[in-house]
C-alpha cells in the first residue's frame, strides 16, 4: 500500500479517502496523517471551493475545555489547500504563505464545517476566504489566506501538504 505522498496526482494528495470522493478510476483518494489524527474529513472539492469537517471531541479540547485554536486553524489550512489544489495544473503544489484567523465563538463539542473559496486565483499566488460554522450555523471562525504555487518536488520524497 503506498504511503500518503506516493504515486498520486497533487489534488489526490490533499483530499481524503472518505469513499465519497474518488479519482477518475473510482478508487478512494488517500488521506494524509494529520487529517487522520484530527478526524478531519474533506466533504467537497470543486474548482476553487472546498469544505472540511471535524467533529469536536475531547482530543480537540484545550485545558479550558474548549476546542484548541490549532484544530480550527488546521481545518481551515487544509480546506484552503484543497481549494487551491483544485485549480493548479499537474506538476504543481501549493504552500501556505499566510493565514489571518479570527476566532469568534468558543466551541466545546459538535460538528464544525469550514467552507472555503478562492477569491483571486493567480499563477503564483492565490487568495482565499474561509468561514467555519457550527451545527447551529453560527460562524465560529473566519480567515483569509494566501497560498503560493510551486513546482512539485520529486515523488521519491515526502512533501508538505496544506
Amino acid at each position: 500500500m503506498p504511503t500518503w505522498y506516493e504515486s498520486r496526482s497533487t489534488v489526490q494528495r490533499v483530499i481524503e479517502s472518505s469513499g465519497m470522493i474518488t479519482d477518475m478510476n473510482d478508487t478512494p483518494i488517500s488521506d494524509f496523517p494529520l487529517k487522520h489524527h484530527l478526524g478531519m474529513e474533506i466533504r467537497a472539492v470543486e474548482p476553487g471551493h472546498s469544505e472540511a469537517e471535524i467533529t469536536v471531541d475531547e482530543r480537540h479540547l484545550n485545558p479550558n475545555g474548549v476546542s484548541h485554536g490549532s484544530v480550527v486553524f488546521a481545518m481551515i489550512d487544509t480546506s484552503m489547500g484543497a481549494a487551491v489544489m483544485s485549480l493548479v495544473p499537474d506538476g504543481k503544489i501549493c504552500t501556505t504563505t499566510d493565514i489571518h484567523m479570527r476566532y469568534l465563538r468558543a466551541v466545546t463539542h459538535g460538528r464544525l464545517i469550514a467552507d472555503t473559496v478562492v477569491v483571486k486565483p493567480g499563477r503564483t499566488l492565490m487568495h482565499l476566504e474561509s468561514k467555519v460554522r457550527d451545527d447551529a450555523g453560527n460562524v465560529v471562525a473566519s480567515a483569509t489566506g494566501a497560498f503560493m504555487i510551486l513546482d512539485a518536488p520529486s515523488a521519491t520524497r515526502p512533501r508538505s501538504n496544506p
